[in-house]
């Protein structure tokens, strides 16, 4: 199935526009202090974003930060990189349970795409199985079928049995989190997807690009 195009809006550039292909819009921003600029799945929503620039911080409403990827894996050869077109989810948890944050970045362009908590009470598994199903439903929505990498084999096997086989008890701190994960499994069981979902190869490539960098 022949992917869908994107538009990439640029706020900050040498040459604030929208274009069709990274290709254009990454030689205004690559290299300039302050770039800003956002992909968007249709024209419209591209043009939506590039109008508001005319109100004074309005850009902000969708740009959200970019996260710094690691470069390990860009000096190995093609055929041993990561699909660059590609969404990587990650989690965060200080102790186990403990505050749990997750989010998921376009790999492409750094940008984060959706960024959720902080859950109290929650686990590392339980929130890459929340991440990698949110960035279906995402993706889904947008008519998108890109790949999906996570670094947790144990989420990616939930996410193929639709079944969050978490240990986790509930209490009352985390009550959010378990509705949560049963709108999850519910979106798991009643919507097909075309989106691979892979496993991040650490070693070979370092940290996912979606780490939040406090290992």
């Amino acid at each position: 199935m022949a992917q869908k195009p994107r538009f990439y809006v640029v706020w900050k550039g040498r040459k604030p526009g929208i274009y069709t292909t990274w290709a254009e819009a990454e030689a205004q921003v690559k290299g300039f202090a302050g770039a800003k600029f956002k992909a968007f799945d249709s024209l419209k929503a591209a043009q939506a974003a590039r109008e508001a620039e005319s109100r004074e911080g309005s850009y902000r409403e969708f740009v959200k930060p970019k996260v710094e990827r690691r470069t390990l894996w860009q000096n190995l050869p093609p055929e041993e990189r990561p699909i660059v077109d590609s969404f990587s989810v990650d989690a965060a948890c200080s102790g186990n349970p403990g505050r749990l944050e997750y989010r998921c970045i376009d790999n492409r362009t750094g940008q984060v795409v959706f960024e959720e908590g902080p859950f109290q009470d929650g686990t590392n598994n339980v929130g890459e199985f929340l991440a990698i199903v949110q960035a279906l439903a995402w993706c889904r929505k947008r008519g998108l079928n890109l790949p999906i990498y996570s670094d947790s084999r144990v989420a990616i096997s939930w996410v193929r049995q639709k079944k969050c086989k978490t240990n986790l008890k509930p209490t009352e701190r985390n009550q959010k989190l378990f509705d949560l994960i049963r709108r999850a499994e519910r979106w798991l069981a009643e919507n097909p997807y075309e989106n691979p979902v892979l496993e991040w190869n650490s070693k070979l490539w370092g940290q996912i690009s979606a780490d939040y960098g406090r290992k």
